[in-house]
């Protein structure tokens, strides 16, 4: 199926709603959603996104994501069963992450640390690490576990997508599991 240009800049500026559950144990941050997440109303859906790949390989999920329609409500139901959630630092839709002010990174990173502080995941897996230097202004943070002053376990792992190619699906599985691991899943 797919979307032409014309239909996906119809969703600029559209929300996706974040993916919780009761039991989130692993809560996995985006710096916002895309214009085809945002038509599929699921988060990292575009074709070229590593996310479900790498987790299907870290073994953290067992079925392949459709691009075209996205999760189901059955895959929903499996993914937040299974103590994982999604949410995102901004909620607007863009086509690049670069469209992004550094305020509105800030104001995100405030929200999700509010987030954080009700839903209460063991870890928080920002994915992204500019935008989580940016948004957490931590100019030297690095890849792996961070030192922030939450009651959660918060990681800066690999961004996963097509535009981040050095980083392999399997690199990425692992950096998946070892936050998973660290969350007690």
């Amino acid at each position: 199926m797919g979307f032409t240009k014309a239909q996906l800049e119809e969703f600029r500026g559209a929300t996706v709603p974040d993916l919780i559950g009761d039991d989130c144990r692993l809560l996995f941050v985006g710096i916002n959603p895309g214009l085809w997440t945002a038509a599929t109303q699921t988060h990292f859906c575009h074709p070229s996104n590593r996310f479900y790949p790498a987790l299907r390989r870290a073994g953290l999920i067992d079925f392949d994501l459709d691009t075209d329609t996205g999760m189901t409500e059955a895959h929903r139901a499996a993914f937040t069963g299974s103590g994982m959630g999604i949410s995102n630092l901004v909620q607007r839709a863009t086509v690049r992450a670069d469209e992004l002010s550094k305020s509105e990174l800030i104001v995100g990173g405030k929200r999700l640390r509010d987030l954080v502080a009700i839903v209460r995941p063991a870890v928080v897996a920002v994915v992204g690490v500019t935008a989580f230097r940016t948004a957490f202004e931590a100019p030297k943070a690095a890849l792996g576990l961070q030192e922030l002053m939450d009651p959660a376990s918060w990681w800066v792992l690999p961004n996963p997508s097509g535009l981040n190619a050095h980083v392999t699906i399997d690199g990425l599985a692992g950096w998946f599991r070892q936050a998973a691991e660290a969350g007690g899943l």
